[in-house]
C-alpha cells in the first residue's frame, strides 16, 4: 500500500452537508471526486471506449461495490468487495460559517426580472438551495452552517501500489478542476489539494490533462475529458480578483449573460424542447412536458477558482462536453449549435476572458 497525505484548503465557502444538513468536513464527497476524476484518467488510457462495462468493473472492485459478479461453472458468482482505497480527514469540524450577512456586493442586472425588478444576487443565483436570495441573500433554513474560506485540513488516502499512479492523476485533476458540496459546479467548494513532497506525481509535477475535441466527446453521453475546439483548450480565466466575495459576483454576471442569451419562447410545461433547455434542467419556470419535474440535466460547463502565486484569486470556466442521457432523447443538431455559442460567447472580448492552457 502506499500513503499520500494532501492538505485540502477551500477557497471558496464549501456546502458540505450532513444528516442534520450542517456544513462539515466529510470524507464522502472527496471519495465521490476521487472516483469521478478516477474515470477521467482510465476513460483517456483506454481512448474513450463506448462501453463503461469494463471500466465500471475496475472502479468497482477498487473502490468497493455490492453489484459485480462474473459466471462460474454456470453460475453467478458475486464480486462484491471493500473498498480497497482507504480515505481519511484528521478532522470532522462543523462549519464555522453561519451568516452570509455583509458577504454580497449589491444585486446584479438579469434581463428576465426586468419587468418584476427583483434583485438578483449574484451569490444566490449561483448558490440557489443553499443559498436563499428572497429578500437579501442569506443561508437557507435547511442550511445552518458551511465551511469558510481558508479552513483546511489533511486527507490522507492508502491505496494498493498498482493502482497508485492513476489515483495520484485522479487526485492531481481534482486540484486543478474539482469542487466540492452543494452547488460546485458552480465554483462553491473550490478547493487547492497540496501534497507532501513525498506524494509523488502531484507534488508541485505537471501531467497531461485529458482534452478531446469537444464534438468527439457528445458521442459519449458521461464526463470523461475536457473539451478542446480549433483555438485549444475549452478554459477561460478571469483576471485576479482580492477575493471571493467580487469574484463569484463576477462568475455569475458572465453565467446569467451566457445562459440568457437564448431566449425563451415558451414557459412552463413546454410542449417543445428549446436550446436554452440543453444547458441543464430543470429550470424554474420552464418545465418541458416530456422530461417532466423530476428530470435533472447537469450543466456540463463548470466553474473553480484557484489562488495565483501572488495570493489573488482567478475565477476558471471550463468545458467537460457529454451527450445527454437517451431519456432526454438529445438532438445532436441543436446540441453543438447551442455550445458552439456558449464557446463563442465567452471568447469575446467584453467577457474579459482569457483562454489558458489545461
Amino acid at each position: 500500500m502506499r500513503t499520500l497525505n494532501y492538505q485540502v484548503i477551500f477557497n471558496t465557502p464549501a456546502f458540505l452537508g450532513n444528516a442534520e444538513q450542517q456544513g462539515q468536513w466529510r470524507t464522502p464527497p472527496f471519495k465521490a471526486l476521487m472516483r469521478q476524476w478516477w474515470r477521467v484518467a482510465y476513460a483517456e488510457a483506454h481512448r474513450y471506449p463506448q462501453s463503461t462495462v469494463a471500466m465500471r468493473r475496475e472502479e468497482g472492485l477498487l473502490f468497493g461495490n455490492a453489484w459485480l459478479s462474473h459466471r462460474e461453472q454456470e453460475r453467478d458468482v458475486a464480486d462484491h468487495c471493500k473498498s480497497l482505497v482507504r480515505i481519511r480527514l484528521d478532522r470532522w469540524e462543523i462549519g464555522k460559517l453561519k451568516s452570509w450577512e455583509g458577504l454580497e456586493q449589491g444585486s446584479v442586472h438579469h434581463p428576465e426580472t426586468e419587468r418584476t425588478n427583483y434583485k438578483v444576487g449574484p451569490h444566490a443565483y449561483l448558490g440557489f438551495g443553499p443559498l436563499d436570495g428572497r429578500g437579501g441573500t442569506r443561508l437557507s433554513t435547511k442550511v445552518n452552517a458551511a465551511i469558510q474560506v481558508g479552513e483546511s485540513a489533511t486527507l490522507s488516502i492508502a491505496v494498493p501500489d498498482d493502482h497508485a499512479p492513476r489515483i495520484e492523476c485522479a487526485l492531481w485533476l481534482m486540484d486543478r478542476y474539482a469542487t466540492a458540496g452543494g452547488r460546485s459546479r458552480n465554483g462553491w467548494g473550490s478547493f487547492a489539494l497540496l501534497p507532501s513532497p513525498a506524494s509523488g506525481r502531484g507534488a508541485g509535477g505537471e501531467g497531461a490533462v485529458p482534452l478531446r475535441p469537444w464534438r468527439d466527446a457528445l458521442t459519449l453521453n458521461w464526463p470523461h475529458a475536457l473539451g478542446q475546439d480549433e483555438k485549444g483548450a475549452l478554459i477561460w480565466q478571469t483576471h485576479p480578483f482580492d477575493d471571493w466575495k467580487s469574484l463569484m459576483r463576477e462568475l455569475a454576471i458572465v453565467k446569467i449573460g451566457l445562459r440568457t442569451q437564448f431566449i425563451f419562447t415558451t414557459g412552463k410545461n413546454s410542449p417543445k424542447t428549446e436550446e436554452r433547455h440543453w444547458l441543464s434542467y430543470p429550470i424554474t419556470n420552464h418545465s418541458v412536458r416530456a422530461w417532466g419535474s423530476n428530470a435533472r440535466l447537469p450543466n456540463s460547463l463548470r466553474l473553480k477558482v484557484r489562488k495565483t502565486t501572488e495570493g489573488k484569486l482567478v475565477g476558471v470556466i471550463f468545458h467537460v462536453p457529454c451527450l445527454p442521457p437517451s431519456e432526454f432523447k438529445p438532438d445532436r443538431r441543436v446540441i453543438e449549435s447551442v455550445w458552439q455559442r456558449v464557446h463563442a460567447f465567452l471568447d469575446v472580448p467584453a467577457q474579459q476572458l482569457t483562454r489558458i492552457p489545461a
